[in-house]
This record gives structure tokens, sequence and C-alpha cells, in this order.
């Protein structure tokens, strides 16, 4: 054979070499093809807010055990659900096989989630459910409505027989999580939305300032309140601040949710009578692992997954199961 068959052989053989090592198959689930980090991508309400804050420090943990690369991202406030759109839609474009979302607008997002999942992207709700819950493939977050129930239940007990005045320091607006607390609030104490017994109701958005504001509007009405009911730990803070303005904090009862470091030390202080300890951490690992097993098998996460909640308090009631913030300090958001 000439020099020239030769050639043309050996050009062969390296092209059908290259080839054969840049054509590796996709896994089942979206195994990257070129042997990089499985990128899972996590949008929140906010980065600024401590929950939030926690849960995606927990998330870029478990991402980092299992070898995999977080994305974060967040809307400007809690309830920009255009940052939120804009945020899957960047993820989606960088490569992301997995995206965990907590809803500032469980409605809003809808189309955002149908077009990533259409793309074949595992969508997980963290925290906050999507309305219709199969918008997402599966949630992993506490049980809201039950976390208010057992907040109500606290307050009425904590009350010792007194009617309760309340006061609502609700979240945001249209908020699947704001409305599941609300009205689980509302069933544990034993009252209904116009109830007479409720003083006055006000979004916070669960910010410590709009809550403050919003606690000194409400007692201008009326300073007889003796109970109050927080979305969540910084708004019970706000509202703490303005009773003791008034001088009028220790005749009122406020409960919370969340279960922060901070909280739990609230409830330690006497400023909060109770507090619901949520688990954010739990929520964000276990979806990061879900993300990891679905790049690896192709196998999906279906459905509500409970990470749990627990009252917390130093000042134990019967029939209300309880940890003190002993425990709560040592556990706080899991």
């Amino acid at each position: 054979m000439g020099r020239r068959g030769l050639a043309i052989i050996a050009a062969g053989l390296l092209a059908f070499a290259a080839s054969g090592c840049t054509s590796q198959k996709t896994g089942t689930g979206g195994q990257p093809a070129d042997g990089g980090k499985i990128k899972v991508g996590l949008v929140t309400k906010t980065d600024s807010n401590p929950y939030f804050v926690a849960l995606r420090d927990s998330a870029k943990a478990e991402a980092d055990r299992s070898g995999a690369e977080l994305i974060a991202l967040a809307g400007k406030f809690d309830g920009d659900n255009e940052g939120q759109v804009a945020a899957i839609e960047n993820l989606v474009q960088q490569g992301a096989k997995t995206i965990m979302i907590t809803p500032s607008n469980s409605t809003g997002i809808l189309g955002a989630i149908s077009n990533a999942r259409d793309r074949g992207v595992l969508v997980i709700a963290l925290d906050t459910e999507t309305d219709p819950k199969d918008a997402v493939d599966a949630t992993f977050a506490s049980d809201n409505t039950e976390a208010g129930r057992m907040q109500g239940t606290y307050v009425k007990a904590a009350l010792a027989g007194k009617a309760p005045k309340l006061i609502m320091l609700d979240g945001t607006p249209g908020s699947t999580v704001s409305e599941q607390r609300h009205n689980g609030f509302l069933e544990g104490i034993g009252l209904k939305n116009g109830d007479p017994a409720i003083l006055g109701v006000e979004a916070t958005n669960g910010e410590q300032n709009k809550a403050q504001t919003a606690t000194e509007n409400l007692l201008q009405r009326d300073t007889s309140v003796n109970s109050v009911y927080t979305i969540n730990e910084p708004a019970a803070r706000g509202g703490y601040v303005a009773l003791q303005a008034k001088g009028i904090a220790a005749q009122v009862m406020i409960g919370s949710i969340d279960g922060s470091c901070q909280g739990v030390t609230d409830v330690k202080e006497g400023k909060v009578v109770a507090t619901v300890m949520q688990f954010p951490k739990k929520m964000a690992a276990q979806g990061v692992q879900a993300a990891v097993e679905f790049s690896k098998t192709g196998k999906k996460p279906t459905g509500f997954v409970n990470t749990g909640v627990t009252v917390i308090t130093d000042k134990p009631v019967a029939g209300i199961q309880s940890q003190d913030t002993a425990w709560g300090l040592q556990n706080c958001w899991g």
C-alpha cells in the first residue's frame, strides 16, 4: 500500500478515536455528558431573610458533600414573582438539571415552572407549595396549616381562659404559606375570619420593620390586645417592639413560627410565649439529595414530603407536645 493510502487510513482512525472520546451518553436523568458536576439550582424568596439564608447554606453544604454544584438565586423581596421567573429562566440556560424553589407567588410562577419541566428539568418546591400542588414534581416543606394550628392552640392555652383580643401580623397577600398559617392559627385559637375578637389584621411581608409599623397602627385603634399571631419571627420581633413602646408587652401573648436561634432566644427571654420550629436545613438537604439521585438514575421524587414542626416553649401546657429552649437552641432550623 502506498503512502497516500496509509495516510488516509491513519486519518480515519484518528477521526474515529476522536469521535469516541466526545460522544459519551447522557445519564437517564441528565448526568453531565462531559463528566462535570451536576448543576442544582435554588431560587429563594429573598437572599437576606435569615430563614432562606439557612436553607441556602444547607443546600450548598449538601451539594458540596454530593459533588454537585449549587447555583443560588433569589427574588429582590418577598413577593418578587418577576425576579423568581427570571431566576428560573437563568438557571435553565445555565444547564441546571434540577431547580428547587420557594415560591413567592404560588400561582404566578407556574408558567416558568412548566417551561422548565417541558425541557426535562426536575422542579422541587421547598417550604412553600405551588397552587396547584402538582405543578412541581415534589414539595419538601412543613405542614404550614398544622404549624399555624399549633401556634393558635398554644396561644389559646397561654391565655388561661381569657377571651382573645387578637391582632394578626400576616405575611404577603396571596402567599399560600401566609394563608395556611393564618387559617391554621384561627382554627387553633377557635376563631373565624371576621370575628369581633380579631382587633385587626395587617400584612407585613414577614419583615420586622413593617411588622412594627403595622402593630403601631393597630394599637392606635385599640390597646386592649392580649394576643398576637405572627407569620414568622421577624414579624414577632417587630410586634414586640411596638407593644413594649406602649408599655403593654407583658399583657400580650405573642406566638410565632420559624425556629431560628434568635427566635428561640426570644422565647427564652419571654418576648414570645412559643414558636413553632421548622426545619429548612432538612428541606434543603433532602431536596439536593433528590436532585443528585435524579441526575444519576432518572428517579424523581413525588408528592408532599412533610419535614415536620415542633413547638418550642419554656412554659409547657397539658395536651401540647413541646420542647424547651435548651433543646431549641441545639436544634434551631434542623
